[in-house]
């Protein structure tokens, strides 16, 4: 399968889920003989996956076509699984939008679609499900077009629809395809599709001739435009994004796409042909890094697995040079070296080895040392990193609690394994709540990586709700004093310190002043005071959470030559600390998020209002573009926690959002009291 770079297609298959992608990739493998059935089963490996009936990770397949390796990249429908199409498109050299015949556009067609222009990648489409009820190419085309505004080339147009698709005319050669037996065989074209055929003909030469000057021309005189000059100039116009082709079929029935890998094949962009990527020295100076067969060896790592049997398994984009086993590399996102083991091309459950790869390949290399999801590998002489995308932040988030004593070692193992395979899954573990918090894109998401943890690492965990992390603060000035006293059989104890509280602004954090004069409290005891002081921060009188926006200021006391002490004068710190909150008229402090959220222009005002319902303070709204307003506002943390599935129904799953923390801010009485009384009741259940 090393074929010169020429010879190389990857394309990136994206939509909506139930749009049929991988239906369609288990088409093209039951096409060049790899399978003996066109099933979906055939592809989904993972055992979630099967379970669930939907793809919820990319799949790579690489295999022969027309004298070419063609290596596809199958990717979630899902928008919780975002991250694996973005890398997937950033791989790739072309994209391969899958649209239902019945649906037209869908929202996931639509953020996918904006990630591969955004990466400014050339796109093509196959409208698929033709066989299906309600089935109509040209609504489908149109819907593209309004939502797109590219031109949309149809290179194919269908033979019949619903129950009486039978085949597809190919508007260039002129020839139709009908299916026979689930393969195609070259016919006529029905005297009822001429006129048509005729018709989206010339409209798809004066779309493609019309980056080209010289056709252009050639065209308005009336000249014949031969079918190669055609495929010459839709190849320019195609990489240019000037033109969409688009092609339409049935993957379950095996009809049109034949013709869809022969196109891919005549008109794809070759790696050599595609966009440079985005590098960055250890300097921190930005280079251009081009797909080259002469430059010393460059890889990104765009997809990792961990496999309970195998351990880490890579696959790493080639973007220069050579490499074969054994070859020394150096991990530039991770700092250290190693060396490959065995290098394999991918093709689902079954790998193929190889002994080297080149620009444009995707291998998949087993038990690597390290190699998270967005490294890069390098010779070491050529220590640069790939920019990866700018993938989104986690927003949905519940905390994880192991259900056996036995396991708490092992999750933050299983956790950490897992935040290497995907960019938007992270975890922490809050000390000031004692709790594990998982974050990603959605419900869906979380539930699968909770799975995994328990699939892969034998991790069974109880669910819940993250609890927030709210701060006290005072609100006047206030003077406290304590004496610590007390006598035992020896030496006994001796502190009193006299302090003033008073509040500061919002995240000035804690200021602790000394106005001690005439060494009424000697100078190596002050540090004593203070630390005493910090510990006290640590539980508020409100509802014991942490102190913040405080100055303490320490300016009186007396000490015993004999029993003062530093813990005397930390316990005295701590008491005096405790009453003057009291005094000091305290409040709960909430975090404050950031919010920008997307959603159609038609239910802007319902989102509006729910963002108000929520103690939100909105900042503005503007054009997304497209038909999407963009949402600024203000929220509190507290309210976020469940709002991405109120969005997901107020906009028909097409509103998404980003956040993130600006400032704590003083909660409002009602709810404070509420807070108050949660947390007394979750204190007594301890």
């Amino acid at each position: 399968m090393n074929k010169s770079v020429e010879k190389k297609r990857t394309v990136a298959l994206i939509g909506h889920n139930g749009s049929g992608k991988t239906l369609l990739l288990s088409a093209m493998l039951y096409n060049v003989g790899l399978s003996d059935r066109i099933s979906q089963r055939l592809i989904d490996t993972d055992p979630i996956e099967e379970a669930k009936g939907s793809s919820i990770t990319s799949h790579i397949y690489s295999f022969e076509w027309a004298g070419c390796t063609v290596t596809t990249i199958d990717t979630p429908g899902f928008g919780d699984f975002i991250a694996d199409v973005m890398n997937a498109v950033f791989v790739s050299e072309n994209v391969l939008s899958v649209i239902n015949a019945v649906s037209g556009v869908e929202i996931q067609t639509e953020r996918t679609w904006q990630i591969a222009e955004s990466m400014h990648k050339p796109i093509m489409v196959f409208i698929n499900q033709m066989d299906k009820e309600r089935a109509n190419f040209d609504s489908a085309l149109q819907s593209l077009q309004s939502a797109f505004g590219r031109k949309m080339v149809a290179l194919t147009i269908p033979i019949g629809s619903e129950a009486n698709f039978q085949g597809v005319v190919d508007l260039v050669s002129g020839k139709a395809y009908l299916n026979e037996n689930g393969k195609p065989k070259e016919a006529s074209v029905p005297a009822s599709l001429t006129a048509k055929v005729e018709e989206m003909k010339l409209k798809a030469i004066e779309d493609i001739v019309e980056s080209n000057d010289a056709l252009m021309e050639k065209y308005l005189e009336g000249q014949q435009i031969q079918p190669d000059e055609l495929i010459d100039a839709l190849l320019k116009a195609y990489r240019e994004g000037t033109v969409v082709p688009v092609f339409c079929g049935s993957a379950e029935k095996n009809i049109g796409v034949n013709l869809l890998l022969d196109y891919l094949v005549r008109v794809g962009t070759n790696p050599l042909e595609a966009a440079a990527y985005e590098g960055k020295l250890e300097t921190g100076e930005k280079v251009t890094v081009k797909m080259s067969e002469s430059e010393p060896f460059c890889a990104y790592n765009f997809k990792t697995v961990v496999d309970p049997f195998v351990g880490r398994v890579s696959y790493i984009k080639v973007i220069a040079g050579v490499i074969k086993p054994q070859d020394s590399y150096f991990n530039v996102s991770r700092g250290s070296s190693d060396k490959f083991g065995r290098l394999y091309f991918a093709r689902g459950k079954e790998q193929i080895e190889v002994e080297q790869a080149g620009c444009g390949d995707i291998v998949v290399l087993p038990k690597l040392k390290e190699g998270a999801v967005t490294d890069t590998f390098t010779h070491k002489d050529r220590k640069l990193t790939i920019v990866p995308p700018t993938f989104p932040e986690p927003m949905f988030s519940r905390s994880v609690n192991p259900k056996s004593k036995a396991d708490i070692d092992k999750i933050s193992n299983g956790l950490s394994r897992l935040a290497e395979t995907d960019p938007t899954f992270e975890w922490e573990y809050d000390p000031e709540t004692g709790e594990t918090v998982v974050s990603g894109l959605g419900t869906i998401h979380l539930d699968v990586m909770i799975e995994r943890l328990k699939s892969t690492f034998g991790v069974d965990v109880e669910v819940g709700k993250p609890k927030i992390a709210y701060r006290e603060t005072v609100t006047k000035k206030a003077v406290s004093e304590y004496k610590h006293k007390k006598q035992t059989g020896g030496h006994g104890q001796y502190g009193h310190v006299k302090i003033e509280l008073e509040p500061l602004p919002r995240g000035a954090g804690f200021e602790f002043v000394d106005k001690i004069f005439g060494g009424v409290i000697p100078k190596n005891f002050i540090p004593s005071v203070e630390k005493g002081i910090v510990e006290a921060m640590k539980k508020g009188s409100v509802a014991g959470y942490p102190v913040v926006d405080i100055r303490v200021t320490l300016f009186d006391g007396s000490y015993h030559e004999v029993d003062s002490s530093d813990i005397s004068f930390q316990i005295a710190a701590i008491q005096a600390f405790r009453k003057g909150m009291e005094e000091a008229k305290p409040v709960l402090l909430e975090p404050i998020m950031e919010v920008e959220i997307f959603c159609p222009d038609e239910v802007a005002g319902d989102v509006m209002g729910e963002v108000t319902s929520r103690r939100g303070r909105p900042q503005g709204m503007e054009s997304a573009g497209r038909g999407m307003s963009k949402i600024k506002a203000e929220v509190p943390l507290a309210e976020m926690l469940d709002f991405s599935g109120r969005l997901s129904g107020i906009t028909s799953g097409r509103g998404y959002f980003t956040m993130k923390f600006v400032r704590y801010q003083e909660v409002p009485p009602n709810i404070q009291e509420k807070i108050v009384q949660e947390r007394k009741q979750e204190n007594q259940n301890a």
